[in-house]
């Protein structure tokens, strides 16, 4: 569709995803100029102000070697006079005139009684234009002719927008239409305007997400495997008492919920959550058990093809040679990969270990029963789909060590049944954190410490390669190559499967003791004699991400040190590091984590496999959530009201395209 004569403009819309009107009017602005006038009286320090008001004083200009200094006086309307200073913009010397009216925006200095100048606009500022909105846009399209392009189609009154939130939850909340909330937050009068719209637009996006994962759920429960047999529970409590170690009340309670859950004929879709170290793992793998015990097979995929081999031993040590194993990783050779093929056609293999070869389109199974995904976010829905749909309807546990908040996974994941693990088995975590500045030689101290014990070492990087921003793996490498000569090892993602797995095998046999990576490292590897981990530019990272790669180390009980450096990285980012230094309930970290962010910094919260929204924050709007989770329980069991009908089609529609479940 053209919305303009200029060809560039159109082209540059189209870049812009903006290819028809519905796009067009819900490309919402960046932010807003706000230029309605400040009163006057009891002004803060450093607060942001708008005053109308003429120049008093011919402007003075101080010039130095890096910096110019423009100063003139100003006073209002309501007669309050003000010193005005501007930095490096020695033009308005020239362009500011004595006795002449001006809107001026400013920072205030109660101190001094200064304004530092942020603008500067000729004239007063029409009414109509004190709060205007501001639009993202490439150079091609001025701000006002994109605005003038969705006031087109937004004020034109034959032109109607569906509304999706019903009548009744319009009236219940006193919710504007999806139209006038378009209205409201494209052409807003003030602050209150555009919070009016975006309510509506954001309680639409939280109630069609809500209503999908609850129709989701509908589905997996109405789907049924007929033939499922029933899982012998002393068997499983059998093999329990038969472990060298004893299972934490958590992972007791998980493995009866996922037991049930698989003895019931309705599908099991199920997440484990936890804790770096809680025991993911062993519960996944007595699940497991459980389908071999019903005659099924059983698959897990991970993410890495090194995750893929550790599961692959671990499964090996817990079942000693009374299940047969399977591995399918992508840098086997292709005659390695077709016996593992025809053994799991001929059900010649209980349990296969993989990685996305597990759901190729040539590998068929002779009875999937059950399909477990570790690290589930690394994994889109349809993979996930593609690998459960490899059986007759097989039960799925996907796994995660990212830490979710409780209630904010239950609503989140409206379509799974949540099971968490928060203890730690056998020995809890003793790490000691500390934020540090980066300094080499008190580094290598703590280094030389762990190497006189014979243990092993992470430094972690947040780049591959030499860059402007932060250190990288190369640059790290040949630091402590030169101090530590043989001793140092490299591993990142741009490797080759084979060097990577070398890598972290000399790591582990001890022959290379210290290991310089990227956050490759974050997910599975498990060394359990690692006591040292160093991060450098640790700011860079969120704190559930560095939570995850300091689960690293210590997991033998043993004492342990991370260390998170910085150079000079603001107090704010060393004031955040150090909630580290107090915690290792990553629980209580992910909650500070998506606090800090804050609305509109969802970066490393999709990183974390958490759905992402258009309108809605998940941390400011939860609330909201619950709202719109309850309301479309409402709507579920008031099917038979006809706008409950039209929304429930709507949003099947949208769950059939995977519009909103898209983590």
């Amino acid at each position: 569709m053209k919305f303009s004569k200029s060809e560039k403009i159109n082209l540059a819309l189209d870049h812009l995803g903006i290819i028809d009107i519905e796009s067009l009017v819900h490309y919402l602005p960046r932010t807003y100029n706000d230029f309605t006038l400040t009163h006057e009286t009891n002004l803060e320090n450093k607060e942001r102000v708008v005053l109308f008001g003429k120049i008093v004083s011919n402007p003075t200009i101080v010039k130095k070697a890096k910096l110019t200094i423009v100063r003139f006086s100003f006073i209002t309307d309501s007669f309050n006079y003000f010193r005005v200073v501007v930095f490096n913009r020695a033009y308005l010397y020239k362009t500011l005139k004595l006795a002449t009216y001006y809107t001026l925006v400013g920072n205030y200095d109660k101190n001094t009684a200064t304004i530092n100048m942020i603008t500067i606009i000729k004239g007063a500022i029409p009414d109509k234009e004190k709060y205007k909105a501001v639009y993202s846009l490439p150079s091609e399209i001025e701000n006002y002719q994109f605005s003038n392009m969705v006031k087109k189609y937004l004020f034109d009154e034959s032109r109607e927008f569906s509304d999706i939130v019903p009548e009744y939850f319009k009236q219940k909340y006193h919710l504007l239409s999806h139209k006038e909330a378009l209205q409201h937050v494209h052409f807003p009068s003030n602050a209150n305007d555009v919070h009016k719209g975006l309510r509506v637009l954001k309680y639409e996006e939280c109630l069609m997400f809500s209503l999908q994962t609850q129709l989701i759920r509908k589905e997996n429960k109405s789907l049924q495997n007929k033939e499922k047999k029933k899982i012998d529970t002393a068997k499983i409590n059998d093999f329990i008492k038969s472990l060298p170690y004893k299972l934490t009340h958590d992972q007791v309670v998980a493995v009866r919920e996922i037991i049930l859950d698989m003895n019931e004929p309705s599908l099991m879709y199920r997440l484990l959550q936890g804790d770096v170290g809680t025991g993911k793992t062993l519960v996944a793998n007595i699940a497991l058990f459980g389908a071999f015990l019903r005659g099924d097979q059983g698959a897990l995929m991970a993410p890495t093809d090194a995750l893929a081999h550790q599961h692959y031993e671990s499964l090996s040590k817990l079942f000693n040679n009374k299940l047969k194993l399977g591995l399918l990783v992508g840098s086997m050779t292709n005659g390695e990969k077709k016996i593992i093929k025809e053994k799991l056609v001929k059900h010649e293999i209980d349990i296969i270990v993989g990685t996305h070869a597990l759901f190729s389109g040539d590998v068929e199974y002779a009875k999937l029963g059950l399909a477990v995904i570790d690290e589930q976010h690394k994994f889109g829905v349809n993979q996930r789909l593609q690998l459960a749909s490899k059986g007759d309807n097989t039960d799925l546990l996907l796994m995660s060590a990212t830490p979710i908040p409780r209630t904010l996974a239950l609503t989140l994941y409206g379509d799974l049944d949540v099971s968490t693990l928060s203890e730690y088995p056998i020995l809890n975590r003793n790490i000691v954190t500390k934020v540090i500045k980066e300094n080499d030689l008190e580094i290598f101290k703590y280094v030389d410490k762990s190497l006189k014990k014979g243990n092993r070492i992470f430094v972690v990087a947040p780049l591959i390669e030499m860059g402007t921003h932060g250190n990288s793996v190369e640059e790290l490498y040949e630091k402590f190559f030169q101090q530590y000569r043989d001793k140092v090892v490299m591993l990142h993602g741009k490797l080759d499967a084979e060097e990577k797995n070398q890598a972290l095998e000399n790591f582990k046999e001890g022959r290379t003791p210290i290991l310089v990576s990227t956050t490759v490292i974050e997910v599975g590897i498990d060394i359990k004699n690692a006591d040292l981990m160093i991060i450098y530019n640790a700011s860079s990272f969120g704190l559930a991400s560095l939570h995850q790669i300091r689960g690293r180390i210590g997991r033998d009980g043993a004492n342990s040190t991370c260390l998170l450096l910085y150079k000079d990285e603001e107090k704010e980012d060393i004031e955040k590091l150090k909630i580290l230094e107090c915690s290792l309930d990553g629980f209580k970290i992910a909650e500070e984590d998506l606090a800090l962010r804050g609305p509109g910094d969802m970066n490393g919260i999709k990183q974390a496999g958490m759905p992402n929204f258009a309108y809605a924050n998940i941390i400011s709007d939860f609330k909201m959530f619950e709202i719109a989770r309850d309301d479309a329980s409402y709507i579920l069991t008031h099917a038979e009201n006809q706008d409950f009908q039209k929304l429930i089609k709507q949003a099947y529609i949208y769950t059939k395209e995977n519009k909103f479940r898209n983590v």
